[in-house]
């Protein structure tokens, strides 16, 4: 898939591949009609065109990389989950009358390891998303996630999490319904947990929504993918009382993958095709699919309690910082 062809990407950090894409294909339409050899023309400009993303998307800046994620065609988890499970199973409810489809859970196997996988739920088109309440999820969505996890602690199931969310959604039905006591428990239960439990950040993990699903042994992020605590357009706001400035809180909240490869906040960086995800889910979610089962099986080296412990020191490491008097 070339990116001229995704309709919803019209970032203008990419135009220069579109303008290339755009040559090649007029190329391929001009030997169909005709009888010329410009296959040695053709080869240059693909070989150009190889060499102009991976400049382009080996410096992006942190907002185009947030703007990138956001795109239609980004792999969403049930996307990757038809590639990294086998014999797999949705599974619905929070037992307490609720099913968010936000917030999506089930079973299946991992090479020849059953798992419970949870994971936040984005549309591909407006339709989708407004059914999916844009992959915010609710209350019910973070206790449909609880509710699996502990299916899986009491029957020794290891716990696959993706994470793709704006945020949890903020309206007032959500508050009202108890949106900061769900995620907080979800927070206490995960920490608690005695089976591996393997998180990964395959596109945008915001705040708190991102939190209620991210407690785990091994914190996995795709190259591409952002997590913060707030929107950079939410940053600028706060600080500044000017969303216009998101460039700038987008450097300086350090959402990138290296930046918090750097800080110790996630444990492993998942390359991917370049382009993104979205250039081949496919290859995509075989990379990170063999990540996982590298992890996973060194988790189950581990005893519950030694999990348990690492996981505590993993998260209580986090923020250290160290002051030096001049």
């Amino acid at each position: 898939m070339t990116l001229n062809d995704r309709k919803g990407l019209l970032l203008e950090f990419l135009k220069p591949v579109i303008e290339l894409e755009n040559q090649i294909t007029y190329l391929y339409d001009l030997i169909s009609y005709s009888n010329l050899d410009i296959s040695q023309e053709l080869n240059i400009l693909q070989a150009e065109l190889i060499n102009l993303k991976q400049e382009i998307f080996s410096c992006l800046t942190p907002l185009q990389r947030l703007h990138l994620v956001r795109q239609a065609e980004r792999p969403t988890t049930l996307d990757y989950i038809q590639y990294l499970l086998d014999d797999w199973i949705e599974l619905h409810g929070d037992r307490g009358g609720a099913d968010d489809p936000a917030l999506i859970g089930g079973i299946g196997r991992l090479d020849h390891h059953v798992v419970i996988f949870l994971g936040h739920q984005r549309g591909k088109d407006t339709k989708d998303n407004v059914a999916r309440n844009f992959g915010m999820p609710s209350p019910g969505g973070y206790r449909k996630a609880l509710r699996l996890m502990k299916y899986a602690d009491r029957f020794d199931l290891p716990i696959l999490t993706f994470i793709d969310t704006p945020g949890a959604w903020a309206g007032i039905e959500a508050e009202r319904l108890g949106q900061g006591e769900a995620i907080a428990m979800n927070l206490r239960e995960m920490f608690a947990f005695k089976v591996p439990i393997l998180c990964t950040v395959i596109g945008e993990g915001g705040s708190g929504g991102a939190l209620g699903i991210g407690i785990g042994d091994s914190l996995l992020m795709l190259e591409y993918a952002v997590y913060t605590v707030a929107t950079p357009e939410a940053c600028a706001a706060i600080l500044w009382k000017d969303s216009q400035q998101s460039p700038e809180a987008a450097e300086a909240l350090k959402i990138t993958s290296l930046d918090l490869k750097t800080l110790g906040i996630i444990d492993q960086i998942v390359p991917e095709p370049v382009g993104g995800s979205q250039a081949s889910p496919q290859v995509a979610a075989l990379t990170l699919k063999n990540i996982l089962i590298q992890e996973l099986e060194i988790l189950l080296t581990l005893t519950g309690n030694e999990r348990k412990q690492r996981r505590y020191n993993k998260f209580r490491k986090m923020g250290t910082f160290y002051e030096y008097e001049t």
